[in-house]
Protein backbone atom coordinates (compact mmCIF):
# COMPACT_ATOMS: atom_id res chain seq x y z
CA UNK A 1 0.00 0.00 0.00
CA UNK A 2 1.52 3.05 -1.03
CA UNK A 3 0.62 7.05 0.18
CA UNK A 4 1.20 9.68 -3.04
CA UNK A 5 1.22 13.09 -2.14
CA UNK A 6 1.59 16.10 -4.99
CA UNK A 7 4.95 18.55 -3.23
CA UNK A 8 6.11 19.54 0.04
CA UNK A 9 3.28 20.85 1.29
CA UNK A 10 1.13 17.65 1.12
CA UNK A 11 4.54 15.58 2.82
CA UNK A 12 4.16 17.58 5.54
CA UNK A 13 1.34 16.85 6.55
CA UNK A 14 1.85 13.44 7.14
CA UNK A 15 4.32 14.38 9.81
CA UNK A 16 3.90 12.37 12.47
CA UNK A 17 1.81 9.94 10.95
CA UNK A 18 2.37 5.91 10.23
CA UNK A 19 3.75 5.31 6.76
CA UNK A 20 2.15 1.54 6.70
CA UNK A 21 3.83 -1.95 5.89
CA UNK A 22 5.41 -2.79 2.93
CA UNK A 23 5.29 -6.19 1.19
CA UNK A 24 7.65 -9.05 2.17
CA UNK A 25 11.04 -9.67 -0.07
CA UNK A 26 13.25 -12.46 0.28
CA UNK A 27 16.62 -11.99 0.94
CA UNK A 28 18.17 -14.76 -0.57
CA UNK A 29 21.65 -16.24 -0.91
CA UNK A 30 21.85 -14.77 -4.13
CA UNK A 31 21.07 -11.46 -2.95
CA UNK A 32 23.98 -12.14 -0.43
CA UNK A 33 26.70 -13.02 -2.39
CA UNK A 34 25.89 -10.08 -4.84
CA UNK A 35 25.95 -7.45 -1.87
CA UNK A 36 29.68 -9.44 -0.81
CA UNK A 37 30.64 -8.91 -4.31
CA UNK A 38 29.75 -5.18 -4.45
CA UNK A 39 31.37 -4.25 -1.39
CA UNK A 40 33.77 -6.75 -0.62
CA UNK A 41 33.22 -8.29 2.29
CA UNK A 42 32.85 -12.14 1.93
CA UNK A 43 33.24 -13.28 5.21
CA UNK A 44 31.64 -16.50 5.68
CA UNK A 45 28.89 -16.12 7.91
CA UNK A 46 27.44 -14.33 4.94
CA UNK A 47 28.60 -16.29 1.77
CA UNK A 48 29.82 -19.69 2.83
CA UNK A 49 26.56 -21.87 3.47
CA UNK A 50 28.52 -24.91 4.79
CA UNK A 51 30.60 -23.35 6.92
CA UNK A 52 27.92 -21.26 8.24
CA UNK A 53 26.23 -24.10 9.33
CA UNK A 54 28.31 -25.23 11.82
CA UNK A 55 28.56 -21.02 12.55
CA UNK A 56 26.12 -19.45 15.26
CA UNK A 57 23.51 -18.57 13.08
CA UNK A 58 23.08 -22.48 12.03
CA UNK A 59 23.25 -20.52 8.39
CA UNK A 60 24.60 -17.61 6.15
CA UNK A 61 22.80 -14.56 7.34
CA UNK A 62 22.60 -10.84 5.62
CA UNK A 63 24.94 -8.12 6.16
CA UNK A 64 23.70 -6.03 8.55
CA UNK A 65 24.47 -2.84 6.02
CA UNK A 66 22.56 -5.37 2.87
CA UNK A 67 19.84 -4.96 5.44
CA UNK A 68 20.01 -1.18 5.78
CA UNK A 69 20.41 -0.74 2.57
CA UNK A 70 16.90 -2.83 1.83
CA UNK A 71 15.26 -0.08 3.68
CA UNK A 72 15.20 2.46 0.42
CA UNK A 73 13.44 -0.13 -1.93
CA UNK A 74 10.61 -1.03 0.67
CA UNK A 75 10.42 2.71 1.81
CA UNK A 76 9.79 3.85 -1.69
CA UNK A 77 7.09 1.56 -1.94
CA UNK A 78 5.16 3.35 1.37
CA UNK A 79 5.83 6.89 -0.20
CA UNK A 80 5.82 8.68 -3.24
CA UNK A 81 6.46 12.64 -3.44
CA UNK A 82 5.05 13.72 -6.82
CA UNK A 83 6.31 17.10 -8.06
CA UNK A 84 9.71 17.14 -6.35
CA UNK A 85 12.95 17.15 -8.18
CA UNK A 86 15.48 15.87 -6.08
CA UNK A 87 15.91 13.10 -3.17
CA UNK A 88 18.63 12.67 -1.50
CA UNK A 89 19.44 10.13 1.55
CA UNK A 90 20.87 12.77 4.26
CA UNK A 91 21.83 10.06 7.23
CA UNK A 92 20.68 8.31 10.04
CA UNK A 93 20.56 9.11 13.58
CA UNK A 94 20.10 5.71 14.48
CA UNK A 95 20.59 2.29 13.35
CA UNK A 96 20.61 -1.39 15.28
CA UNK A 97 20.40 -4.75 14.15
CA UNK A 98 18.68 -6.86 17.02
CA UNK A 99 18.27 -9.86 14.98
CA UNK A 100 20.09 -11.83 12.32
CA UNK A 101 18.31 -12.40 8.80
CA UNK A 102 18.67 -16.08 7.76
CA UNK A 103 19.20 -16.64 3.70
CA UNK A 104 15.89 -17.26 2.04
CA UNK A 105 14.03 -14.42 4.92
CA UNK A 106 11.79 -12.40 4.18
CA UNK A 107 11.58 -8.94 5.30
CA UNK A 108 9.39 -6.54 5.27
CA UNK A 109 9.54 -2.52 6.74
CA UNK A 110 6.97 -0.89 9.12
CA UNK A 111 7.53 3.16 8.73
CA UNK A 112 6.42 6.23 10.22
CA UNK A 113 7.48 9.85 9.09
CA UNK A 114 8.68 11.26 12.01
CA UNK A 115 9.29 14.86 10.96
CA UNK A 116 8.99 16.96 8.08
CA UNK A 117 10.85 20.10 8.86
CA UNK A 118 11.72 23.52 6.28
CA UNK A 119 15.48 23.76 5.31
CA UNK A 120 16.58 25.76 2.07
CA UNK A 121 14.65 24.98 -1.25
CA UNK A 122 12.93 21.77 0.19
CA UNK A 123 12.18 19.91 3.71
CA UNK A 124 14.28 17.14 5.34
CA UNK A 125 12.23 14.23 6.18
CA UNK A 126 12.96 11.81 9.31
CA UNK A 127 11.88 8.51 9.56
CA UNK A 128 11.29 6.02 12.50
CA UNK A 129 11.93 2.51 10.54
CA UNK A 130 11.13 -1.03 11.68
CA UNK A 131 12.54 -4.01 9.35
CA UNK A 132 10.88 -7.09 10.30
CA UNK A 133 11.41 -10.48 9.56
CA UNK A 134 8.71 -12.95 8.69
CA UNK A 135 8.04 -15.41 11.66
CA UNK A 136 10.72 -13.56 13.83
CA UNK A 137 10.41 -12.63 17.60
CA UNK A 138 12.50 -9.66 17.26
CA UNK A 139 13.31 -7.20 14.18
CA UNK A 140 16.23 -7.38 12.17
CA UNK A 141 16.97 -3.59 11.72
CA UNK A 142 15.61 -0.42 13.61
CA UNK A 143 16.54 2.76 12.67
CA UNK A 144 16.14 6.41 11.77
CA UNK A 145 16.36 7.81 8.67
CA UNK A 146 16.87 11.46 7.23
CA UNK A 147 16.61 12.36 3.81
CA UNK A 148 16.26 15.68 1.93
CA UNK A 149 13.57 16.49 -0.88
CA UNK A 150 13.81 19.37 -2.89
CA UNK A 151 11.12 21.41 -5.15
Amino acid sequence: MSITVSGLDELKKLAGGDLGTSEWITVSQERINGFADATGDHQWIHTDPERAKEGPFGGPIAHGYLTLALFIPLFTELLEVEGVTTKVNYGLNKVRFPSPVPAGSRIRLVARLAEVEEIGGGVQVTVDGTIEIEGGTKPACVLQSVSRFYA
